[in-house]
């Protein structure tokens, strides 16, 4: 079992949704969705220091973003309100997961911060507690504290997990940043697709209803996704976009298929996880 410290790489992994259905809308406009997250094994990494002033600074801010509007720093700073801390924190955040992807990098990262400095500064918060304050940050944060792929409901804060053989998944990544907003506000956004039990999924069935949305406002999402089903027709968007991917039993398809992309494309492989890295804090 991985001693986790200071002077550990934390990781904040990746994850894909499998299917996303919206299944209506509340009053207050968040919408209601089912999906499955299934996590993967490329990651962003943070490292912390630790800070006797009781400040949090974030060492690699990210371009055009305040520090303090910063989903590592929100969290951080939640995190010392909840439990009543006073010690502070130095993040490095080494960013490998694509803004705006669909693959959920900045949940991931905040998560990664609150279950790091939840284990670092000792307060000692019980995971559902984390996952609370997660929901704060973003309707995403809470499955990657809760660590376990699963199937989720609501605005994504309620789960029944999921057992998932393993796979080897080709990822392309089109060269745009589809902003989750832009998506979910689509007037043609259909929010209507019947709801299922949780019990009642079975692995490789579902779509994406956002998909149509991304692909129909962003042609390169149109573009990669086309090409990917000339090899596997089950391909589909993750999350709001912009990432597509497809699922392979064996990884040799898998890379039998990378090695066909076309120029001017960018994708790689991950394994599927049975669990997040951290799931076992």
């Amino acid at each position: 079992m991985t001693r986790w410290t200071w002077d550990s790489s934390w990781p904040a992994a990746a994850k894909l949704n499998l299917f996303l259905h919206v299944v209506g809308r509340r009053a207050d406009g968040y919408h209601l969705l089912q999906t499955v997250f299934r996590f993967i094994d490329r990651a962003d990494t943070l490292h912390f220091a630790p800070r006797d002033d009781g400040e949090v600074v974030l060492a690699t801010p990210t371009p055009g973003v305040e520090a303090a509007n910063d989903l590592t720093v929100r969290a951080a700073r939640l995190l010392q309100e909840a439990a009543g801390c006073r010690q502070g924190a130095t993040i490095r955040l080494s960013k490998n997961l694509p803004l705006g992807g669909g693959l959920g990098g900045g949940s991931s990262d905040a998560a990664t911060v609150l279950l790091a400095l939840n284990h670092l500064w000792k307060t000692g918060l019980a995971r559902s507690e984390l996952e609370r304050l997660g929901l704060q940050l973003g309707a995403d944060v809470p499955v990657f504290v809760h660590g376990r792929n699963t199937f989720a409901e609501g605005v994504g804060e309620a789960f029944s997990d999921v057992e998932l053989p393993p796979a080897t998944y080709l990822v392309l990544h089109p060269a745009v940043n589809v902003a989750t907003g832009v998506i979910f506000g689509a007037p043609e956004l259909r929010r209507d697709t019947p709801p299922m039990r949780p019990a009642d999924w079975r692995h490789g069935t579902g779509h994406n209803d956002l998909e149509p949305v991304a692909c129909a406002r962003f042609p390169e999402v149109a573009g990669h996704l086309e090409w990917l089903r000339q090899h596997a027709p089950h391909a589909m968007m993750t999350g709001s976009g912009a990432c597509v991917f497809a699922g392979f039993s064996d990884r040799a398809t898998a890379a039998a298929v990378l090695r066909q992309m076309p120029p001017g494309m960018t994708g790689w492989l991950a394994a599927g996880l049975t669990e997040h890295p951290l799931a076992s804090l």
